[in-house]
Formats: C-alpha cells, structure tokens, sequence
C-alpha cells in the first residue's frame, strides 16, 4: 500500500505520528498546498517511508498528477470539507482508492432550508457511487471520528447488541480547556462553523428533514469523569450515513458547544462573519492602497490559534460516541452508550498530538491497516457502516492501545 495523505495540518500531522508505529504499507507521501507544513510533518518522524510534496487540493488535475507520480494506491484526504470533491476526483482519474474524514458539503434548501434538505451532506459523492464500483475502486467515507468511529460503534450495536433500534443518538463532549485563551477552538474554525450554522439535518421515519441550528437541546452525562453538557442538534455525516446501512427509526447528532460557544458563532453569523463569499476590503500593501477580496470566515480562521499548536495548554478528556435505544436480542428494551474517550495528557505525552487531532485521526490508520490486510474490502461509494465493526474495534483497542467503552443507561 503506497499512500498519498493530503493535508499536513493538525489531523494529517497526528496521522503520520500514528501510522509511522505500523508497518502495513510501504510509503505514505505527505502533500499540503504550503510545503513547509509537509516538511515539518515528515521531519518529527526520521521515518524513511514518509517522503513531502506540494499539492493543489482544489485542482483535480493536480491531485491526479501527484497521484500518478507517487504510484499511490490509497489517497488519504485530511483537509476541510471544501476540497473533498476536487480530491475525490483526482483519486478516481488516477485510479486509486480514497478515504476521507468529511464528505462534500451541503446546501440549504433555497425556500425552507429549517424544514427540508437541499443539497445534503455527501450527496456528491454518492451521485457517483456507481462510476466507483464499475472502476472497481473503493471511496471509503467518512472514516474519521465523527464521522467514523461513531459509525462503526453503530454498526456493532445493529449486529452484536440490538434485535431493533429505535434512534441512533451520535452525541459528542468533552471537559477541554486552554489555557491563556478565552476562546480558542479545538478543531478547525472554518469546519465548526460550516456544520454548527447550516441546518441540523435529522432522519425520522424514513425521511430526512431539518431544523433550525441548535434546536433540541438536552443534557447528556458523559463518562469517565467529563460528566453532563448540554448537546444541540448540528449538522453531521452521521446522520446521512447511517441510515443507508443501518435499520433506524432516527437518526440524530448532538455537539456540546457550550452557552458560550454558541453564542460566538450566533454573533459571527449576525455580523456575516461566518461567509465564504469573498468581500473587496482597502488595505495597504508597501504604503500603496490597494483592494483584496478576502473571505470573512477565513480572516476569523487566521486570527485564531491554530488548534493543533495548543496540546500543550489543553487539559481534559474528549469523549466521542452513539447512544443507541431500542430493544435488546432478546426483545427487551435496551439503552447503551458505545463511546472513546481520549485524554489530552495521555495524546500529548505517547504522540505529541492534542486529544482532538489525535481522535480524529486513529481511525483512518486502522481503517487503511485493515484494507492493507484484506479484512476490509469494497468498491462503490461506501460507509465504515458498511463494513464488520469488530476487526475495527479489537484492532482499536489491542493493536492501537486506544479502549472503547460500552455504558448501559437507565
């Protein structure tokens, strides 16, 4: 397996720290649109299988040359969602199989966007799942933490612990704080600020529909010392995801922002901070005055710290996983929380990655390790759902020292 993992950021950075303790492929080149981010990436390893290059991950045809050069079979996209789809083709041109952590992005409905789905998350990309399994190739979405991880506790529980579910609940928290910073997100601003303001989607009854952002709040008690946030409706892949594969009568994420955080992103989105479309701000350049288009949500991006450099003034636990209800195999009614938790101290002191990073980034390794093998093997457009979650989670828990926990609820 030669990999070609693009995006050298904070997810792409603990990838190479995880995947340089495995030996199931033979290379992994590192490709970010700024180089010195993949040299930085491959330096902190002294690992001879990981080489760097430049890439442009919104031009196809730059990804498929790369694609070609390297002889890649496997293309690893670790960078925001806007460039799934230029990535996502350049793999196909060149032929090999691709993995993501976020599928191509929404769009509201034009005239109802809080009570029905536009453009959905993935839709995409499913349009060409039959082009995918006729090519033979494998486009594995999706496979991050959440969505991923949640998506395979999901799968386990439909197989190993329920005879029928009544909803899949994703709900993710943590205790994090940073120190030195008021506000200071754990994961990149431009993603959180696409899923929380777009429209909640939620699949009931056979449908999806939408609701208003943070609608449908309640108090989760998470385990191993995190304890109850308050979760709300935000728009994830989970939703869109598990239902392809899974037999549900609900479908539903809920994040932990926080009061505070909520209202951050509410005041952003008053003030059209959260926009990608490019407005004419005058500036001066070397004393001339001069006119750049500039994208607001990209100037809050710039002006706050990076997240993948602030594991060393993170402290807490984040906790990601699937409440599932229904009945048990034996017809009785069932409550179980499958869930991962991942300290900050223990990320930072065995990788030197930040817990969020770190998290997100485990599952794509196994997920690869697993194609590498052959236990994993597919073609078409597809789900960690549609895949057997066991092999997954043994090779979690044994082969990567990272535990899963299952929590039975009243």
């Amino acid at each position: 397996m030669k990999i070609l993992l693009i995006g050298a950021g904070g997810v792409g950075s603990a990838f190479c720290a995880i995947a340089a303790r495995r030996d199931f492929f033979e290379s992994v080149l590192v490709a970010d649109y700024a180089r010195e981010s993949a040299d930085r990436a491959v330096a902190a390893l002294d690992d001879p299988r990981f080489s760097a290059a430049q890439v442009d991950a919104s031009d196809a045809a730059s990804v498929e040359a790369l694609v070609r050069e390297a002889g890649a079979t496997h293309v690893m996209n670790a960078v925001d969602p806007r460039f799934v789809m230029p990535i996502f083709e350049g793999a196909f041109a060149a032929r090999a199989d691709y993995l993501d952590m976020a599928m191509s992005l929404s769009r509201p409905h034009p005239d109802q966007p809080h009570a029905l789905t536009g453009v959905k998350l993935g839709d995409e990309q499913f349009a060409a799942a039959g082009e995918w399994e006729r090519a033979g190739r494998l486009a594995l979405v999706g496979m991050g933490v959440e969505p991923g991880l949640s998506d395979v506790f999901a799968r386990y529980a439909a197989d190993h612990l329920f005879s029928e579910i009544d909803e899949l609940g994703t709900r993710d928290g943590a205790n994090l704080t940073v120190d030195g910073y008021d506000f200071a997100p754990s994961f990149s601003i431009w993603t959180t600020i696409e899923e929380c303001l777009n429209p909640p989607v939620v699949w009931q009854d056979g449908e999806w529909f939408t609701t208003p952002p943070f609608s449908e709040p309640e108090v989760f008690d998470f385990p191993e010392g995190i304890g109850p946030v308050e979760c709300v409706n935000v728009e994830h892949e989970e939703v869109i995801l598990m239902p392809r594969w899974i037999d549900t009568k609900r479908a539903t994420f809920k994040y932990g922002l926080g009061n505070e955080f909520i209202e951050v992103l509410k005041t952003l989105h008053m003030l059209g901070l959260d926009s990608t479309e490019k407005v004419n701000v005058p500036v001066v350049i070397g004393g001339r005055p001069v006119i750049a288009p500039v994208s607001p949500r990209d100037v809050v991006a710039a002006c706050l710290p990076n997240p993948a450099t602030l594991g060393d003034r993170m402290h807490g636990k984040t906790c990601a996983g699937v409440w599932v209800t229904g009945k048990d195999k034996d017809g009785q009614p069932r409550s179980t929380y499958l869930y991962h938790v991942v300290d900050n101290d223990w990320a930072m002191r065995e990788y030197g990655h930040q817990c969020v990073v770190w998290q997100t980034a485990v599952n794509p390794v196994v997920a690869l390790e697993l194609l590498a093998n052959g236990t994993w093997s597919g073609a078409g457009v597809l789900g960690p759902e549609a895949f057997d979650a066991v092999p997954f989670l043994e090779l979690l828990r044994d082969g990567y020292a990272s535990p899963w926990g299952q929590q039975e609820l009243a």
